[in-house]
């Protein structure tokens, strides 16, 4: 397969993002992987060459470009529970800074970057976000109901508060198969949160599930963080996998 650093013309101005092909000829069906808030680095690209084996164009952009190109902060050893705090200091404006308006313009950008790519297929693509990138695959797939058949999220956190622009209450546009896995111990996806997600995407009539992956934490997908956890990250790759192939 082939991954390189590519730019994405956005409306706030240029966006890096990995882009990994697969192997053989082409076209091939598209996902868009949305970073968690340690941003693009090794670990994400490495899932990104996983999903691209099974067949797919995968694109992972830097969602904080608008503070630089990635990696955006020093990243020290997250393997180190301890390190959290400081670093979440520096990440926690980005996040901020990134409002439901200017990612759903970026959403708009990413996928017209995919579908202008020679590498990329006809038809309709699928998202997938960890932690804060889970409630941005919600809301593209939301904002682009034509363009997204499939949507995921893991251990995304904030999904169903009770905020104006919350995600959840992106379900009544939302026309992809959604999946979404909770982290068992996480205090930004409480137990009535998930019940509200479960609620709205029940009542907008989404073909969707909702699971608790029991015994985790925050983050659990990631190797290079001390949340990870074997047993659930290959639980979740089985999923996503699985939604993939049956709507792209």
């Amino acid at each position: 397969m082939s991954t390189t650093t590519v730019d994405v013309a956005t409306p706030d101005g240029t966006a890096d993002a990995l882009l990994v092909t697969p192997d053989g000829d082409g076209p091939h069906p598209a996902v868009l992987l949305y970073m968690d808030a340690f941003g693009v680095r090794p670990r994400l690209q490495q899932m990104a060459e996983r999903i691209a084996a099974q067949g797919y164009v995968v694109l992972v952009p830097n969602v904080f470009h608008r503070a630089g190109r990635a990696p955006v902060v020093d990243l020290e050893d997250l393997m180190k529970p301890e390190n959290r705090p400081s670093m979440m200091a520096t990440l926690g404006p980005l996040m901020q800074a990134l409002t439901p308006e200017r990612a759903v313009a970026d959403a708009g950008a990413y996928l017209d970057f995919l579908a202008a790519h020679p590498a990329v297929a006809d038809g309709p693509v699928g998202t997938t976000g960890y932690c804060m990138g889970g409630a941005l695959a919600l809301r593209t797939a939301a904002a682009h109901p034509g363009r997204v058949a499939a949507a995921a999220s893991f251990h995304g956190g904030n999904l169903a508060t009770e905020a104006p622009d919350s995600p959840h209450l992106g379900a009544a546009t939302t026309t992809a198969e959604v999946y979404v896995a909770h982290a068992d111990a996480d205090g930004s996806a409480p137990p009535e949160q998930q019940e509200r997600l479960e609620a709205a995407l029940t009542d907008a009539g989404v073909l969707h599930r909702t699971e608790l992956y029991e015994g985790t934490t925050h983050g659990f997908t990631m190797a290079d963080t001390a949340a990870y956890s074997a047993e659930a990250e290959e639980r979740h790759w089985t999923e996503l996998l699985a939604l993939c192939a049956r709507n792209l």
